[in-house]
Protein backbone atom coordinates (compact mmCIF):
# COMPACT_ATOMS: atom_id res chain seq x y z
CA UNK A 1 0.00 0.00 0.00
CA UNK A 2 2.88 2.39 0.76
CA UNK A 3 4.36 1.69 -2.65
CA UNK A 4 1.00 2.25 -4.27
CA UNK A 5 0.49 5.57 -2.48
CA UNK A 6 3.99 6.67 -3.46
CA UNK A 7 3.28 5.81 -7.06
CA UNK A 8 0.04 7.75 -6.99
CA UNK A 9 1.74 10.83 -5.51
CA UNK A 10 4.32 10.59 -8.26
CA UNK A 11 1.55 10.35 -10.83
CA UNK A 12 -0.19 13.43 -9.48
CA UNK A 13 3.09 15.37 -9.58
CA UNK A 14 3.77 14.26 -13.15
CA UNK A 15 0.23 15.26 -14.09
CA UNK A 16 0.64 18.71 -12.62
CA UNK A 17 3.96 19.26 -14.37
CA UNK A 18 2.78 17.86 -17.68
CA UNK A 19 -0.52 19.63 -17.97
CA UNK A 20 0.06 23.05 -16.42
CA UNK A 21 0.84 24.77 -19.67
CA UNK A 22 -0.18 28.08 -21.17
CA UNK A 23 -2.57 28.59 -24.05
CA UNK A 24 -1.90 32.18 -25.03
CA UNK A 25 -1.58 33.74 -28.40
CA UNK A 26 0.41 36.91 -28.00
CA UNK A 27 2.78 36.52 -25.07
CA UNK A 28 5.23 34.13 -26.63
CA UNK A 29 3.79 31.19 -24.68
CA UNK A 30 5.00 32.35 -21.28
CA UNK A 31 3.09 30.50 -18.52
CA UNK A 32 1.23 32.48 -15.92
CA UNK A 33 -1.14 31.85 -13.06
CA UNK A 34 -4.38 32.19 -14.99
CA UNK A 35 -3.87 30.95 -18.55
CA UNK A 36 -3.72 27.23 -17.92
CA UNK A 37 -4.38 24.67 -20.63
CA UNK A 38 -5.14 20.98 -20.78
CA UNK A 39 -2.98 18.53 -22.76
CA UNK A 40 -1.90 19.63 -26.19
CA UNK A 41 -2.71 17.71 -29.33
CA UNK A 42 0.55 15.82 -29.49
CA UNK A 43 0.88 13.07 -26.91
CA UNK A 44 -1.35 14.95 -24.48
CA UNK A 45 1.49 16.99 -22.94
CA UNK A 46 2.43 19.73 -25.39
CA UNK A 47 1.67 23.41 -25.02
CA UNK A 48 -0.81 24.74 -27.55
CA UNK A 49 0.47 28.20 -28.36
CA UNK A 50 -0.68 30.17 -31.38
CA UNK A 51 1.85 32.17 -33.40
CA UNK A 52 2.48 35.79 -32.51
CA UNK A 53 0.72 38.38 -34.62
CA UNK A 54 2.40 41.63 -35.50
CA UNK A 55 0.67 44.42 -33.65
CA UNK A 56 -1.12 42.10 -31.21
CA UNK A 57 -4.70 40.84 -31.12
CA UNK A 58 -7.63 43.18 -31.71
CA UNK A 59 -10.00 41.06 -29.61
CA UNK A 60 -9.20 38.75 -26.71
CA UNK A 61 -11.63 36.06 -25.56
CA UNK A 62 -11.23 34.04 -22.36
CA UNK A 63 -13.02 30.80 -21.58
CA UNK A 64 -12.97 28.16 -18.87
CA UNK A 65 -14.60 24.85 -18.11
CA UNK A 66 -14.73 21.20 -19.05
CA UNK A 67 -11.52 19.23 -19.46
CA UNK A 68 -13.45 16.69 -21.59
CA UNK A 69 -13.23 18.78 -24.83
CA UNK A 70 -10.08 20.74 -23.90
CA UNK A 71 -7.66 19.10 -26.37
CA UNK A 72 -10.06 19.78 -29.23
CA UNK A 73 -10.86 23.34 -28.16
CA UNK A 74 -7.17 24.13 -27.90
CA UNK A 75 -6.56 22.77 -31.39
CA UNK A 76 -9.47 24.77 -32.76
CA UNK A 77 -8.45 28.01 -31.09
CA UNK A 78 -4.84 27.64 -32.20
CA UNK A 79 -5.85 26.86 -35.80
CA UNK A 80 -8.36 29.70 -35.82
CA UNK A 81 -5.76 32.18 -34.62
CA UNK A 82 -3.39 31.17 -37.40
CA UNK A 83 -6.08 32.11 -39.90
CA UNK A 84 -7.44 35.07 -37.91
CA UNK A 85 -4.55 36.66 -35.95
CA UNK A 86 -6.74 39.50 -34.77
CA UNK A 87 -8.56 37.20 -32.33
CA UNK A 88 -6.77 35.74 -29.30
CA UNK A 89 -8.56 32.94 -27.39
CA UNK A 90 -7.46 31.58 -24.03
CA UNK A 91 -9.13 28.48 -22.58
CA UNK A 92 -8.63 27.11 -19.05
CA UNK A 93 -9.34 23.43 -18.43
CA UNK A 94 -10.77 23.66 -14.91
CA UNK A 95 -13.69 21.21 -15.01
CA UNK A 96 -17.37 21.73 -15.80
CA UNK A 97 -18.27 22.76 -12.25
CA UNK A 98 -15.71 25.56 -12.12
CA UNK A 99 -16.53 26.52 -15.70
CA UNK A 100 -20.22 27.05 -14.91
CA UNK A 101 -19.26 28.98 -11.77
CA UNK A 102 -16.88 31.34 -13.58
CA UNK A 103 -19.36 31.84 -16.42
CA UNK A 104 -22.15 32.64 -13.94
CA UNK A 105 -19.94 35.19 -12.15
CA UNK A 106 -19.04 36.81 -15.47
CA UNK A 107 -15.28 36.40 -15.05
CA UNK A 108 -14.93 34.76 -18.50
CA UNK A 109 -16.31 35.47 -21.96
CA UNK A 110 -17.58 31.92 -22.37
CA UNK A 111 -17.79 28.75 -20.33
CA UNK A 112 -17.80 25.06 -21.15
CA UNK A 113 -19.70 22.18 -19.58
CA UNK A 114 -20.29 18.51 -20.36
CA UNK A 115 -23.74 18.71 -18.77
CA UNK A 116 -24.97 22.06 -20.07
CA UNK A 117 -26.66 24.14 -17.37
CA UNK A 118 -29.66 23.54 -15.12
CA UNK A 119 -32.61 25.99 -15.24
CA UNK A 120 -31.75 27.30 -11.78
CA UNK A 121 -28.16 27.94 -12.92
CA UNK A 122 -29.33 29.74 -16.07
CA UNK A 123 -31.64 31.94 -13.99
CA UNK A 124 -28.63 33.38 -12.16
CA UNK A 125 -27.04 34.77 -15.35
CA UNK A 126 -28.30 38.31 -15.91
CA UNK A 127 -26.95 38.51 -19.47
CA UNK A 128 -28.84 35.39 -20.52
CA UNK A 129 -27.43 32.08 -21.74
CA UNK A 130 -27.03 30.42 -25.13
CA UNK A 131 -26.10 26.73 -24.87
CA UNK A 132 -24.16 25.43 -27.85
CA UNK A 133 -23.26 21.74 -28.24
CA UNK A 134 -19.94 21.89 -30.09
CA UNK A 135 -18.73 18.30 -30.21
CA UNK A 136 -19.34 14.91 -28.65
CA UNK A 137 -17.30 12.05 -27.25
CA UNK A 138 -17.33 8.82 -25.28
CA UNK A 139 -16.53 8.25 -21.64
CA UNK A 140 -14.37 5.15 -21.41
CA UNK A 141 -13.31 2.87 -18.59
CA UNK A 142 -9.53 2.73 -18.77
CA UNK A 143 -7.38 0.32 -16.78
CA UNK A 144 -3.76 -0.63 -16.12
CA UNK A 145 -3.20 -4.38 -16.37
CA UNK A 146 -0.18 -4.91 -18.66
CA UNK A 147 -0.97 -8.59 -19.31
CA UNK A 148 -4.70 -8.15 -19.95
CA UNK A 149 -5.89 -6.84 -23.30
CA UNK A 150 -9.48 -6.56 -24.49
CA UNK A 151 -11.02 -6.66 -21.02
CA UNK A 152 -14.80 -7.13 -21.13
CA UNK A 153 -17.00 -5.73 -18.38
CA UNK A 154 -20.70 -6.45 -17.96
CA UNK A 155 -23.00 -3.70 -16.73
CA UNK A 156 -23.31 -5.37 -13.35
CA UNK A 157 -19.56 -5.77 -13.00
CA UNK A 158 -18.46 -2.22 -13.81
CA UNK A 159 -21.23 -0.78 -11.62
CA UNK A 160 -20.08 -3.03 -8.75
CA UNK A 161 -16.40 -2.17 -9.28
CA UNK A 162 -17.02 1.57 -8.95
CA UNK A 163 -19.36 0.96 -6.01
CA UNK A 164 -16.46 -0.74 -4.24
CA UNK A 165 -18.17 -4.16 -4.15
CA UNK A 166 -15.71 -5.97 -6.43
CA UNK A 167 -12.27 -5.47 -4.95
CA UNK A 168 -9.86 -7.83 -6.74
CA UNK A 169 -9.00 -8.27 -10.40
CA UNK A 170 -9.32 -12.06 -10.20
CA UNK A 171 -12.93 -11.86 -8.98
CA UNK A 172 -15.12 -14.60 -10.47
CA UNK A 173 -17.58 -12.05 -11.89
CA UNK A 174 -14.83 -10.40 -13.95
CA UNK A 175 -13.41 -13.75 -15.02
CA UNK A 176 -16.79 -14.98 -16.25
CA UNK A 177 -16.76 -12.58 -19.21
CA UNK A 178 -13.01 -12.93 -19.86
CA UNK A 179 -12.34 -16.60 -20.51
CA UNK A 180 -8.62 -17.29 -20.86
CA UNK A 181 -7.52 -13.88 -19.59
CA UNK A 182 -4.68 -13.85 -17.04
CA UNK A 183 -6.43 -11.80 -14.39
CA UNK A 184 -3.98 -11.08 -11.55
CA UNK A 185 -4.70 -11.49 -7.86
CA UNK A 186 -4.30 -7.76 -7.37
CA UNK A 187 -6.44 -5.21 -5.53
CA UNK A 188 -8.53 -2.96 -7.75
CA UNK A 189 -7.75 0.73 -7.22
CA UNK A 190 -10.45 3.06 -8.50
CA UNK A 191 -9.42 6.49 -9.79
CA UNK A 192 -12.20 9.08 -9.88
CA UNK A 193 -12.39 12.83 -10.32
CA UNK A 194 -11.68 15.00 -7.30
CA UNK A 195 -13.07 18.19 -8.87
CA UNK A 196 -16.56 19.18 -9.98
CA UNK A 197 -16.79 17.28 -13.23
CA UNK A 198 -19.21 16.92 -16.13
CA UNK A 199 -17.50 13.63 -16.94
CA UNK A 200 -18.40 12.42 -13.45
CA UNK A 201 -22.01 13.54 -13.93
CA UNK A 202 -22.25 11.67 -17.23
CA UNK A 203 -20.70 8.51 -15.81
CA UNK A 204 -22.73 8.43 -12.59
CA UNK A 205 -26.01 9.21 -14.39
CA UNK A 206 -25.32 6.24 -16.63
CA UNK A 207 -24.63 3.97 -13.65
CA UNK A 208 -27.78 5.18 -11.91
CA UNK A 209 -29.87 4.28 -14.95
CA UNK A 210 -29.53 0.55 -14.26
CA UNK A 211 -27.78 -0.03 -10.92
CA UNK A 212 -29.76 -0.09 -7.66
CA UNK A 213 -26.58 0.72 -5.72
CA UNK A 214 -25.90 3.80 -7.83
CA UNK A 215 -29.47 5.01 -7.49
CA UNK A 216 -28.69 5.23 -3.76
CA UNK A 217 -25.18 6.68 -4.19
CA UNK A 218 -26.48 9.35 -6.55
CA UNK A 219 -25.16 11.23 -9.55
CA UNK A 220 -23.80 14.67 -10.34
CA UNK A 221 -20.64 16.68 -10.89
CA UNK A 222 -19.49 15.55 -7.45
CA UNK A 223 -20.54 12.41 -5.57
CA UNK A 224 -19.57 10.71 -2.33
CA UNK A 225 -17.44 7.95 -3.82
CA UNK A 226 -17.69 4.61 -1.98
CA UNK A 227 -14.06 3.76 -2.80
CA UNK A 228 -10.98 4.93 -4.66
CA UNK A 229 -8.65 7.91 -4.95
CA UNK A 230 -9.30 11.27 -6.55
CA UNK A 231 -7.45 13.09 -9.32
CA UNK A 232 -8.11 16.48 -10.88
CA UNK A 233 -9.35 16.64 -14.45
CA UNK A 234 -9.39 14.00 -17.14
CA UNK A 235 -5.66 14.76 -17.28
CA UNK A 236 -5.12 13.71 -13.69
CA UNK A 237 -7.22 10.54 -13.93
CA UNK A 238 -5.37 9.49 -17.07
CA UNK A 239 -1.97 10.08 -15.47
CA UNK A 240 -2.87 8.09 -12.34
CA UNK A 241 -4.01 5.11 -14.39
CA UNK A 242 -0.96 5.27 -16.64
CA UNK A 243 1.45 5.26 -13.71
CA UNK A 244 -0.12 2.68 -11.37
CA UNK A 245 -0.77 -1.01 -12.17
CA UNK A 246 -4.11 -2.30 -10.92
CA UNK A 247 -5.94 1.00 -11.39
CA UNK A 248 -9.22 1.58 -13.20
CA UNK A 249 -11.01 4.84 -13.89
CA UNK A 250 -13.29 6.75 -16.22
CA UNK A 251 -12.03 9.38 -18.64
CA UNK A 252 -12.78 10.90 -22.03
CA UNK A 253 -11.86 8.71 -25.01
CA UNK A 254 -9.34 11.12 -26.53
CA UNK A 255 -7.25 11.24 -23.33
CA UNK A 256 -7.08 7.44 -23.10
CA UNK A 257 -6.29 7.20 -26.80
CA UNK A 258 -3.50 9.78 -26.70
CA UNK A 259 -1.85 8.04 -23.73
CA UNK A 260 -2.36 4.58 -25.24
CA UNK A 261 -4.30 3.32 -22.23
CA UNK A 262 -6.19 0.03 -22.35
CA UNK A 263 -9.95 0.62 -22.60
CA UNK A 264 -12.58 -1.90 -21.54
CA UNK A 265 -15.24 -3.23 -23.90
CA UNK A 266 -18.57 -2.56 -22.18
CA UNK A 267 -21.88 -4.36 -22.23
CA UNK A 268 -24.67 -2.05 -23.41
CA UNK A 269 -28.40 -2.00 -22.73
CA UNK A 270 -28.99 -4.54 -25.49
CA UNK A 271 -26.61 -6.95 -23.67
CA UNK A 272 -23.99 -6.63 -26.43
CA UNK A 273 -20.31 -5.94 -25.79
CA UNK A 274 -19.20 -2.81 -27.66
CA UNK A 275 -15.69 -1.37 -27.96
CA UNK A 276 -15.22 2.38 -27.51
CA UNK A 277 -14.61 3.67 -31.05
CA UNK A 278 -15.63 6.75 -32.99
CA UNK A 279 -17.97 4.57 -35.02
CA UNK A 280 -19.80 3.10 -32.02
CA UNK A 281 -20.02 6.57 -30.44
CA UNK A 282 -21.47 8.03 -33.64
CA UNK A 283 -24.16 5.35 -33.69
CA UNK A 284 -25.16 6.33 -30.18
CA UNK A 285 -25.26 10.02 -31.12
CA UNK A 286 -27.40 9.33 -34.18
CA UNK A 287 -30.14 7.86 -31.99
CA UNK A 288 -30.78 11.16 -30.18
CA UNK A 289 -32.78 14.19 -31.35
CA UNK A 290 -31.81 17.55 -29.86
CA UNK A 291 -34.73 19.48 -28.29
CA UNK A 292 -35.27 23.21 -28.68
CA UNK A 293 -32.89 24.12 -25.85
CA UNK A 294 -30.16 21.96 -27.46
CA UNK A 295 -29.64 19.95 -24.29
CA UNK A 296 -29.93 16.18 -24.74
CA UNK A 297 -28.44 13.59 -22.40
CA UNK A 298 -27.77 10.04 -23.53
CA UNK A 299 -28.01 8.20 -20.22
CA UNK A 300 -28.41 4.59 -21.39
CA UNK A 301 -28.79 4.34 -25.18
CA UNK A 302 -30.76 1.77 -27.12
CA UNK A 303 -29.29 -0.13 -30.06
CA UNK A 304 -27.18 -3.26 -30.35
CA UNK A 305 -24.22 -1.35 -31.78
CA UNK A 306 -24.38 1.68 -29.48
CA UNK A 307 -21.53 2.39 -27.09
CA UNK A 308 -23.22 2.97 -23.71
CA UNK A 309 -21.59 6.22 -22.47
CA UNK A 310 -21.62 9.09 -24.99
CA UNK A 311 -22.28 12.79 -24.50
CA UNK A 312 -22.43 16.14 -26.17
CA UNK A 313 -20.37 18.92 -24.59
CA UNK A 314 -21.48 22.56 -24.59
CA UNK A 315 -20.00 26.03 -24.90
CA UNK A 316 -21.84 28.50 -22.66
CA UNK A 317 -22.25 31.92 -24.27
CA UNK A 318 -24.06 35.01 -23.06
CA UNK A 319 -27.08 36.25 -24.98
CA UNK A 320 -25.83 39.82 -24.64
CA UNK A 321 -22.25 41.11 -24.41
CA UNK A 322 -21.24 44.56 -23.22
CA UNK A 323 -18.53 44.66 -25.89
CA UNK A 324 -19.97 44.17 -29.41
CA UNK A 325 -16.51 43.25 -30.72
CA UNK A 326 -16.38 40.28 -28.38
CA UNK A 327 -19.86 39.17 -29.38
CA UNK A 328 -19.00 39.23 -33.07
CA UNK A 329 -15.63 37.57 -32.53
CA UNK A 330 -17.16 34.72 -30.51
CA UNK A 331 -19.87 34.17 -33.12
CA UNK A 332 -17.21 33.87 -35.82
CA UNK A 333 -15.14 31.44 -33.72
CA UNK A 334 -18.20 29.29 -33.09
CA UNK A 335 -19.20 29.22 -36.75
CA UNK A 336 -15.65 28.27 -37.77
CA UNK A 337 -15.59 25.52 -35.14
CA UNK A 338 -18.89 24.12 -36.41
CA UNK A 339 -17.60 23.95 -39.98
CA UNK A 340 -13.82 23.87 -40.45
CA UNK A 341 -13.19 22.75 -36.88
CA UNK A 342 -15.34 19.64 -37.20
CA UNK A 343 -12.86 18.30 -39.77
CA UNK A 344 -10.25 17.74 -37.03
CA UNK A 345 -12.64 16.16 -34.50
CA UNK A 346 -12.03 12.54 -35.48
CA UNK A 347 -8.27 13.05 -35.57
CA UNK A 348 -8.32 13.91 -31.86
CA UNK A 349 -10.84 11.25 -30.84
CA UNK A 350 -14.08 13.27 -30.86
CA UNK A 351 -17.31 12.57 -32.73
CA UNK A 352 -18.12 15.14 -35.44
CA UNK A 353 -21.57 16.67 -35.06
CA UNK A 354 -24.30 15.41 -37.41
CA UNK A 355 -25.18 17.95 -40.12
CA UNK A 356 -28.65 18.62 -38.70
CA UNK A 357 -27.12 19.39 -35.29
CA UNK A 358 -24.65 21.83 -36.85
CA UNK A 359 -27.55 23.68 -38.48
CA UNK A 360 -29.42 23.99 -35.17
CA UNK A 361 -26.34 25.21 -33.31
CA UNK A 362 -25.51 27.78 -36.01
CA UNK A 363 -29.03 29.19 -35.70
CA UNK A 364 -28.70 29.45 -31.92
CA UNK A 365 -25.31 31.17 -32.18
CA UNK A 366 -26.80 33.87 -34.39
CA UNK A 367 -28.95 35.01 -31.46
CA UNK A 368 -25.88 36.20 -29.54
CA UNK A 369 -25.83 40.01 -29.38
Amino acid sequence: MLLQNSSMKKAALLSALAFSVSLTACNGGTPNATDTASPGVTGGTGSTTAPVASGGANVSLTGAGASFPAPLYQRWFSDYYKQNPGTQITYQSVGSGAGVEQFTKGTVDFGASDVGMKPEEIAKVAKGVVLLPMTAGSVVIAYNLPDVKGLKLTREVYADIFAGKIKSWDDAKIAAANTGAKLPKLPITIVHRSDGSGTTAIFTKHLGAFSADWKKIGSGKTVNWPAGVGAKGNEGVTAQIQQTPGTIGYTEYSYAKQQNLSMATLENKAKKFVEPTLESGAKTLASVTLPADLQAFIVDPEGADSYPIVTYTWILAYKKYDDPKKAEALKKVIDWSLTEGQKTSSELGYIPLPAEVVTKVQAAAKTIQ
